[in-house]
């Protein structure tokens, strides 16, 4: 199965810091991948480079085959992205923000209200269609900003914390909603919540100080925790991988590559 995500090499300095250092990552239709990695590894600026938010120093990203650095408005339109923080324009009800998201995905007319009242079915957000988003929980937040990336239908789904500030209902009803999407999508999922991964997730992939340090199922990634932790071992997994001296010999699991 050809990969709707491909991404060759990436690699982001700031001035002298070495954010991301030649990361490939390969995302086929139908795979729930788990972005994980500490504060400060590269995570974020990973994402922002796959979503063309952010300029990469070196490397190529390939969505749904089209070049994002050749052509980089047709790649845009591949995906949705659901980035930190869900922003959007505060005076705006929810119904008002889905409409312009709408618009400006060259939707109009009656195509356009059908795709705003989907995407707002779709997460639960009738309660409060008339409310300004200044005034919503971040819970409610989170959810416009999942509609908005839910809203053109898109082939591949880039989510931020999608269940950050969701109580345990919502985050119930959101997980059940991305393994639905992830039927025939490609989903990049970052999250700090390990049980999110393995609720959610068919893959895992771990980063540290700007490299790959771990990538496969999330069964592989909790039989990589010490022997003699009996609960929470994907906690303790992930701390295995991501503190002490993590280098080029760091184990993968049986999808990874080096």
């Amino acid at each position: 199965m050809a990969s709707r995500i491909v991404a060759r090499q990436l690699e982001k300095r700031f001035g002298h810091i070495h954010a991301v250092q030649g990361i490939d990552l390969e995302v086929p239709a139908g795979q729930v991948l788990g972005f994980l990695g500490p504060n400060g590894a590269g995570k974020s600026t990973t994402m922002r480079m796959i979503t063309g938010f952010l300029e990469p120093t070196a490397g190529s990203v390939v969505l749904d085959g089209v070049d994002l650095a050749a052509d980089p408005i047709a790649a845009k339109r591949t995906f949705g992205y659901l980035p930190e923080g869900a922003p959007a324009y505060p005076d705006m009800t929810v119904e008002e923000f889905l409409g312009f998201v709408a618009q400006a995905r060259g939707y109009h007319g009656r195509e356009a209200k059908d795709r705003v009242e989907r995407a707002i079915g779709r997460v639960n957000l009738k309660g409060v269609r008339k409310q300004a988003f200044e005034t919503l929980s971040k819970g409610y937040k989170r959810r416009t900003g999942l509609a908005q990336a839910l809203l053109h239908e898109p082939g591949i789904l880039v989510l931020d914390e999608p269940t950050d500030g969701l109580d345990p209902n919502q985050k119930h009803e959101v997980r059940e909603l991305i393994k639905e999407l992830g039927g025939d999508r490609a989903i990049v999922l970052s999250t700090h919540i390990l049980e999110e991964v393995e609720a959610v997730c068919t893959r895992a992939v771990v980063i540290n100080r700007g490299r790959i340090v771990f990538d496969g199922t999330p069964a592989e990634m909790e039989s990589r925790a010490p022997r003699d932790v009996t609960r929470n071992r994907m906690d303790a997994a992930f701390r295995a991988m991501t503190t002490g001296d993590v280098g080029a010999d760091a184990p993968r699991g049986k999808g990874g590559r080096r």
